[in-house]
This record gives structure tokens, sequence and C-alpha cells, in this order.
């Protein structure tokens, strides 16, 4: 995002920074507070968050003294300009904002204050690709008509991706593959008991930790990229293979050239380049192999490009810049899917048993191609919701379908947004791989 420093330094110059909402003051959503408070051009504005003095703490962080912090659950400010903690997201949704930055890693917490803030005409950021994986389309697609931006985040790993994927594309390289490094060794049945004692050790929340182990995290990210770029997973829950940066083009080639793929044109992540992401591209012409041989890319014709880090939230402030100022997503769904990341049962359910969502002990992620998961009506895992219903057994191994569950009777945000989801993009038929350009262009 080249000059984007001085777009922000002329925005602090005549006193208009960007102003921003948080929702969800976690690990990541503090990181994010943090790194504003530093920058020139931008300033937040208020948090939600369950944990009001965390919400406080956020605020704290991002350079605002304790004592101008505003409580906006005890009645409107009389001064719109100072910071303020809430524990509604509507209320947040009131304040004179430009932007909001979703950060909860809650799929029904994220389409719902998704939803709100695109139809009160803000952008969005969207820390929370496991809300993105399941309603992004539909998101994206609403932003579009409302002429705002919904956009994943920079420094997380699909839109760290995603800017190579770009770089390639734009220069005319055929993308071959594109994915991740997998910090975490992979156990699809993890749970949180199970990596507790890692969990404690490393100050994580061990729920948190099982959907890194057990491969959801991950599946839901490439989901998030593949939705973005139209490349799928070559086979469910794609090959993850071990490779280093001399061997990982080797690897991810056609088994008739020796590699692991049946096709091109696919998501990945690899065991061996975390924390970094990559993407593999092939050159073709004559004097394009020759150039990229002399600069020691390798002798081709397919090639690697690696990025060995993702500074997470830490740079998600670039994301809410790039869409204020140029009004333009980092990373946004193409149209309609063309990857899932639907529900596998951890363990034998029974009928009545209930679901404990991501990370849990009932369920983990598996990304596949989106044809499939229409198809066979697979449940999206952002959709496995704590508190579903499990409706007729389900084997260890198998994956669960629309029919296998049952909602409460107050029908989830999540699950309204996906049915309208699926309902237009099934109208749209042929037309529906690609959402419209916005309609207006950002608001200053």
């Amino acid at each position: 995002m080249l000059n984007i420093n001085r777009h922000l330094d002329d925005r602090e110059r005549v006193g208009a920074p960007i102003r921003v909402g948080l929702v969800g003051a976690g690990q990541m959503g503090m990181a994010f507070a943090a790194q504003v408070g530093r920058m020139r051009g931008m300033r937040l504005l208020a948090v939600c968050d369950l944990d009001p003095a965390r919400a406080a703490d956020a605020l704290v962080a991002a350079g605002w003294a304790r004592d101008r912090i505003v409580d906006l659950d005890a009645g409107p400010s009389p001064d719109g300009e100072r910071p303020g903690v809430t524990v509604a997201a509507e209320r947040l949704l009131e304040r004179p904002l430009d932007a909001v930055v979703e950060a909860t890693g809650d799929p029904e917490a994220g389409a719902r204050v998704a939803d709100a803030a695109i139809a009160a005409g803000l952008h969005v950021v969207m820390l929370n690709a496991e809300a993105d994986a399941t309603v992004g389309p539909w998101l994206a697609y609403q932003a579009a008509q409302r002429g705002v931006v919904y956009t994943g985040s920079a420094g997380d790993e699909p839109g760290a991706t995603k800017e190579l994927y770009d770089f390639c594309d734009a220069l005319g390289f055929e993308v071959l593959v594109a994915g991740k490094g997998k910090n975490n060794p992979l156990d699809p049945f993890a749970t949180p008991q199970s990596v507790r004692a890692e969990a404690v050790r490393r100050g994580m929340n061990p729920k948190m930790l099982a959907s890194f182990v057990d491969g959801t995290k991950t599946m839901v990210e490439m989901t998030c990229l593949a939705n973005a770029t139209g490349l799928v997973p070559d086979v469910p829950g794609m090959h993850g293979v071990e490779a280093d940066l001399d061997t990982v083009v080797d690897r991810l080639c056609l088994v008739s050239e020796g590699g692991v793929l049946n096709r091109y044109g696919v998501v990945e992540y690899v065991r061996g380049l975390a924390p970094g992401v990559f993407v593999i591209f092939r050159a073709q012409h004559p004097i394009s192999l020759e150039t990229l041989r002399y600069v020691r890319l390798g002798q081709g014709p397919n090639f690697v490009l690696y990025r060995p880090y993702h500074l997470t939230s830490v740079e998600t402030p670039l994301s809410v810049a790039r869409a204020a100022i140029y009004g333009e997503p980092t990373i946004a769904p193409l149209g309609a899917p063309v990857a899932e990341t639907v529900a596998v049962a951890k363990r034998d359910l029974r009928p009545g048993d209930r679901l404990d969502g991501l990370g849990g002990t009932t369920v983990y992620g598996l990304c596949i191609e989106a044809e499939r998961a229409r198809r066979d009506q697979l449940l999206p895992v952002g959709l496995a919701l704590p508190g579903t219903r499990v409706a007729r057994p389900v084997r260890k191994g198998e994956v669960l379908t629309y029919g296998d569950v049952e909602w409460p009777s107050e029908e989830p945000v999540v699950l309204t947004l996906r049915r309208r989801q699926d309902e237009h993009f099934a109208a749209m038929g042929p037309d529906a791989h690609r959402v419209p350009s916005r309609t207006s262009p950002p608001e200053e």
C-alpha cells in the first residue's frame, strides 16, 4: 500500500483522522488498539466488549487518558469525540465512526456486527475469519450495494497471502498454488482438555488453541483465501505436505511432475513454512524465465514467493486505512463461494447432544469445494454454534448435514444471513462468481 503513510499524514495535519470502532477487546483487538495509538491519521473512538474494564484498557492502549473515557451504556455522550466503552454493539454503531473492526472470532457475533455496521453505512474490517468463511460473500455483496467496503484484515494469513497473489496476478504470472505455513501440529480430534497444558504454557484460551491444532482455523482461513481468489482445495482438507523453501515447489506440483497435486489453481497449507505465507507461480516467456533465474529465484518454470511473517492484528490498521482512503478491500469474497469449511464430528454424536462450537469437543472444520457442500447440504462449521442440538446420529469422522442439527426457535443471525446468501447466489446463476463494483465512492 504505497503512500498510505502520506495519506494518513494529510489526515492528521487537517484534523480529519479516520474514526474507528472496535468490537472485541481480546488478544487481537488489544493489539490492534495499541497499534492505532502509535499511528497518525487514525483514532480509536469506541470499544465494545462484554468486559467494560477490558474495553477501557483497549482505549488506554490506544493512547486515551482513562479519565476521558465515557460509559456509552449509561447514556449518550454529550461529546461525540470522547472515547467510549459499551457492552452492546448497537451503542458503538451510534458513534460518529468511519469504520468498524470486528475482532470477536465468533461467527454469530461477527455476522451480527458486520451486518449492522454495513446497514449503518460504515466500512467493516473483519478480524473474524470464521464469520467471513460462513457469510462473507453475502456481507461483501451488501457492502457493495451500500457503497462501503467489507474486507478481511491485512496481517491475517489470508490477507497476507492475497497480497502475494495480487502481485503475481497483476504481473501476468499464472498462480498455481497459494497458502500458508501451519504453526501447530495437526490433530483433528484435539479438544480443549487435550491441549490445556500447552494452552496454559502459552497463555492461550484452550478452546482457541484446540481450533488451531484440530485444523479448523487453517481450513477456515484457506476458505477465505479461496473465495477471494477463485482458487479451490485440491482434495478435501488439502494435502498439508511437509516442506521448506527448497522443497515446496517440488512437493506442490502435479502428480505427473512428481508432486502431490491433481490440478493447479489451488489453496494449500504446508507444515514447515510457518509463520509465513506463500504463492507458487509459473513463468512461461523465455525472457521472464531468464530474468527470474538471474535474480536467483530458482530454475523454474515454477517459482515460489514467500513472506516469512504475518503480523496479525498489528497490521489491521492498514486495512482500515485502505478502506477509508482508497475505498478498496485488502481481501474480500469475489462472489458466490468456491470453497466451504464444513463441520466433521470429533466423536460419535447422538440425538439430543449439543454442539459446542469451534475448538470444542464435538466438531472440527474441513475445507472442501463449495459445489460439493451445496450438493450434499453439508453444514458449514460456522453454523455449528454452541447449543445447536444434534437431531440424528452422526458417527465420528462423518460430515454433518443441515438435516443433522436443529437450531433454537430464535434463529441465529448468522443462519439468517447464510440463508439469504444461498438464495441470492442461487438466483444469480452463472453471474454468481463476482460481486458488483461499489455503487458509490468512499465518503471522506
